[in-house]
């Protein structure tokens, strides 16, 4: 039997006498865009960060297309195909916006694509276009707003060309309408879109998100952690309706 893409078992965190992650095992294929849910402080960003080699688990393995991933430094992650986006932005806030995407694509895995490496610049501008801010290009990322750090965030993981996309709150500080936007360019990318070497299938991804109406719209499968514990999983229609998860994540007032 071939390997899961991802497969976790009995990931636990602590920190201190804090358990952030608890036993928490789950597994995703290639062609999934799944959903991570819970209340705030419920474990979600450390399970991303279990995931990306940011933090390094007490016990458990996380395992990527049949290679384990505990142990291997964040940046041998990276070049394995998985990105990742955080709440924290930290660009290089003193070049220009297309300089930032620049760099991810200079990334050793980025450049084994090959031909497109001569036309750095134009894929970094194509980046910029997937997240909507490449009118922005040339001023410095010093000048972005909230919303427009989490657009050039995501535009930097893409840039990578990722098998596997990790995103913390890619809604987080957009309006309505950049919600919208960026939540269709999520499904568009998934299914193949036209960035990169991306034309017949794009990532799996896994996305944090409390914005469950756009959410629901664009995810497969739902897991929910509350206080570090796997509660529930399963499609958004059965995670809507299931009373455990409706208790922990609003407090029985309904989803």
């Amino acid at each position: 039997m071939a390997p899961s893409f991802l497969e976790i078992k009995g990931i636990t965190k602590s920190f201190g006498g804090l358990q952030a992650v608890n036993d928490v095992s789950f597994s995703m294929e290639r062609d999934q865009i799944l959903g991570l849910i819970g209340p705030n402080g419920a474990g979600k960003t450390t399970l991303l960060r279990l995931i990306t080699g940011i933090l390094k688990p007490d016990t458990g393995s996380v395992r990527f297309m049949g290679k384990e991933l505990v142990g291997r430094k964040t940046w041998s992650i990276v070049n394995m195909g998985i990105a990742c986006t955080f709440q924290n932005m930290r660009p290089f806030r003193r070049i220009p916006i297309i300089a930032n995407v620049m760099v991810s694509c200079m990334s050793p895995r980025a450049m084994k694509s090959g031909e497109w490496v001569k036309r750095l610049e134009a894929k970094a501008m194509d980046a910029l276009e997937f997240a909507g801010i490449s009118d922005m290009a040339r001023e410095k990322a010093s000048v972005l707003s909230q919303g427009d750090l989490k657009r050039l965030e995501v535009a930097r993981a893409v840039a990578t060309e990722p098998e596997l996309l990790l995103l913390d709150e890619p809604f987080g500080g957009l309006s309505p309408a950049e919600t919208e936007l960026m939540a269709k360019s999520i499904k568009r990318l998934h299914k193949g879109g036209r960035f990169g070497r991306l034309h017949s299938e794009g990532p799996a991804m896994i996305i944090v998100e409390h914005q469950l109406q756009w959410l629901m719209k664009i995810v497969d499968r739902i897991i929910v952690l509350n206080f570090g514990n796997l509660i529930a999983d399963g499609s958004p229609d059965e995670i809507t309706k299931n009373p455990q998860v409706v208790e922990a994540y609003l407090g029985g007032g309904g989803i």
